[in-house]
């Protein structure tokens, strides 16, 4: 089933390529619109790899918004998401 997520932490370009790129091996084509905030990505899933896809997210540094994070946590996520922001501009 189709279904869209907002994340959080996705700035730019970069982000959305690590996304489209770190996500495709385990759940294939992932569409991550720029043009909303907060940021959305699309893809389709069944509703048993939710709860991977919140964990890959995590691991990547881009969140759901439904996420209750502690502050620590959320400290580390943002500065996960800068390490897969850098390196979705390189490979791109």
């Amino acid at each position: 089933m189709i279904q869209t997520f907002e994340v959080e932490n996705v700035k730019c370009g970069g982000c959305a390529n690590t996304l489209k790129t770190k996500l495709k091996d385990i759940f294939g084509e992932v569409e991550v619109d720029l043009d909303v905030t907060p940021r959305k990505i699309t893809l389709e899933i069944n509703d048993d790899q939710i709860e991977a896809l919140k964990e890959k997210l995590r691991g990547l540094g881009y969140p759901l918004s439904t996420d209750e994070l502690s502050a620590l946590q959320n400290v580390g996520v943002k500065a996960k998401s800068f390490v897969s922001c850098a390196i979705g501009k390189m490979d791109s």
